[in-house]
């Protein structure tokens, strides 16, 4: 895994030292996410920056990689992640007539670019199973290609300029060019207030995201999206028993691809059934004895109490599962003083790039990847399981499928608003905008086909499946790549296999609750790998923290804001409604969504164009 960004201008040359000095400082931003090498390639309008994280092919892996013609080069490319069928790619190639000098997935991107997509970029992209970001220059064309995976793993920014664009894997390496302006009007602060994914909108004005399974081309005419992929209605015709073989095949055989790398590797273990199942499957499949993580808090098991979608703590769970499957396991234990420590806040809002928050789960996220750093440099995580099979209570919870906006999204827990200035709510319009989102998202569903067409219900689902994946599903991705890039850990995510959410997807909702309850294809297709314990567990989300120490000392942090009119934030601020939040019992939802704005707006110096 590495980080990438680069500078076309189409009326400067790039190779002059003011012009390199803002490549250098672009790709300085992401030496986190590339700690082992630094590189930069530069020609007339082109410059490209890398930063390396070393996972294949440690010595002949080095980017930027070029592909020559007569001695010059042809293409050039700057790569993040993984292209897990690289070797059978290889092989196809080789017996066209290429030739390789590395064992790096990177030069099969190079060489399948030359290959298949000389006339159409789509037909090379289709070919990588995989997650990636990429930037691939065509030096005779004059023209950069920016890529980004089918459901989106892996980040990718760019910013449009009067001569070209600046892209990077994250903002963080855009906005370290002069070019660019750390600003943000209503619109990105309407991202910022909500929890669906919108690549138009990434709360830095005129900053974009190319969009998953999307192409962004880029030449002197202008700049282009093309999309390569997208879910589709595959006219599911397998029954329950045959569908639940195809997905234990699947699983299988995206492990085994995944466990792939020449670094150490293990697994992020929760107790729930997505996890333990894959890390039964990556211990089956390896040659080496699987090591695996879980996070937990200073007595979170011995007074834990349960809420809304946590029924259990992990704790016992895990432990089970690492006995059954025998892996060498570490729990990593904080406590409330560790995730609210202002240099762990401010490193995790930093990771992140954007005022979104889940609050003290993105500390301990972030605390966690630490950690791991220590041990392995690869891990695969459980995440999108959920996503994809049907785990969530807004899949099964009859009001929350029906209602008219994103199924997951409630109101009431907007608690931030009640902070801000009236004006400015009646400004933003937050209900005006999901609803705009959501009828865009519905624009997209496939239609339902063959006689499962004729139920409404099968219909709405579809629905729901398709938002939860291209609505809530990058946003948690997102996440997930920015807390464990942030100690140079690559985090391989096997549920999201393109060909397994296909097929998924493509399945009749009756057969993915075929035994009356969540995640029936996963819970069938794996339950003899693991204890029954968890396979009849009941879905508990990811665990925050129940010390009460956390909620006062947030309060603390909230109030020290309110008496500071210096505060960045505090123009946005309504001082009735501010303390009215304060003193309400279910306020630190909002209390964390407006001290990481404050932390966002201070951090990146951002200018409010509202």
């Amino acid at each position: 895994m590495c980080g990438i960004c680069g500078w076309i201008d189409y009326e400067r040359d790039l190779e002059r030292p003011d012009a390199r000095r803002e490549l250098a400082n672009m790709t300085a931003t992401m030496a986190y996410r590339g700690p082992d090498e630094e590189g930069s390639w530069i020609d007339g309008p082109a410059a490209l920056g890398h930063r390396r994280l070393a996972i294949i092919d440690i010595q002949g892996g080095r980017q930027p990689m070029t592909l020559q013609d007569d001695g010059r080069p042809a293409l050039a490319l700057v790569y993040v992640g993984e292209t897990y069928n690289y070797r059978e790619l290889r092989q196809r190639l080789a017996a066209l007539g290429r030739r390789f000098e590395t064992s790096s997935d990177t030069e099969v991107v190079l060489h399948a670019h030359r290959e298949w997509g000389h006339c159409d970029p789509r037909n090379a992209v289709r070919e990588l199973n995989g997650m990636f970001a990429y930037a691939l220059w065509d030096t005779a064309k004059r023209e950069l290609l920016l890529v980004r995976d089918r459901l989106g793993i892996k980040p990718l920014y760019y910013y449009p300029t009067e001569h070209g664009v600046l892209f990077g894997s994250e903002p963080k390496a855009i906005l370290a060019n002069s070019l660019a302006e750390p600003a943000m009007d209503a619109e990105g602060l309407r991202r910022a207030l909500c929890s669906i994914a919108d690549p138009n909108n990434t709360v830095f004005r005129d900053m974009r995201e190319v969009r998953p399974g999307h192409i962004v081309r880029v030449t002197r005419n202008g700049i282009k999206e093309m999309s390569y992929w997208h879910l589709t209605d595959t006219g599911h015709a397998d029954d329950v028993p045959t569908t639940v073989r195809r997905v234990r095949e699947l699983l299988e055989n995206t492990i085994q691809r995944q466990l792939i790398a020449d670094v150490p590797l293990c697994t992020l273990l929760s107790g729930g059934l997505d996890s333990s199942a894959m890390t039964a499957l990556a211990a089956r499949f390896s040659d080496e004895r699987i090591r695996s993580f879980a996070v937990d808090f200073v007595g979170h098991t011995d007074n834990f109490a349960p809420g809304p979608g946590r029924p259990t703590p992990d704790g016992p769970y895990v432990e089970e599962v690492a006995k059954h499957v025998g892996t060498d396991h570490t729990d990593i234990t904080l406590s409330a003083h560790e995730l609210m420590d202002p240099n762990v806040r401010a490193a995790t809002l930093h990771a992140r790039d954007l005022p979104l928050t889940l609050g003290n789960q993105d500390s301990s996220l972030y605390l966690l990847f630490r950690a791991i750093r220590q041990h392995s440099t690869v891990a695969l995580s459980g995440e999108a399981a959920d996503e994809l099979f049907g785990g969530y209570s807004c899949f099964h919870d009859p009001a929350e499928v029906q209602r008219d906006t994103f199924p997951w999204y409630d109101a009431s827990n907007d608690t931030a608003l009640r902070s801000l200035d009236p004006g400015l709510v009646e400004k933003l319009d937050l209900p005006g905008y999901h609803d705009e989102q959501y009828h865009t998202a519905l624009s997209e569903v496939p239609a339902v086909t063959g006689p499962a067409s004729a139920d409404p219900h099968e219909r709405r689902m579809r629905e729901v499946c398709y938002l939860v994946l291209t609505r809530l599903l990058p946003t948690l991705l997102d996440r997930k790549d920015r807390l464990s890039m942030a100690f140079g850990v690559e985090v391989r995510v096997p549920y999201c296999d393109h060909r397994l959410v296909e097929y998924v997807f493509g399945a009749p909702w009756a057969h993915k609750t075929f035994d009356g309850r969540e995640k029936s294809l996963l819970r069938a297709a794996t339950a003899d790998l693991i204890p029954q314990s968890v396979v009849q567990r009941v879905k508990s989300a990811y665990p925050h923290i129940q010390d009460p120490t956390y909620g006062t000392m947030l309060r603390n942090r909230f109030t020290t804001l309110l008496n500071d009119p210096n505060a960045a934030v505090a123009p946005l601020l309504s001082v009735d409604g501010s303390h009215a939040l304060l003193n309400a019992t279910d306020n630190l939802r909002g209390i964390e969504q407006i001290l990481t704005l404050q932390d966002f707006l201070t951090d990146y110096n951002v200018s409010l164009t509202f």
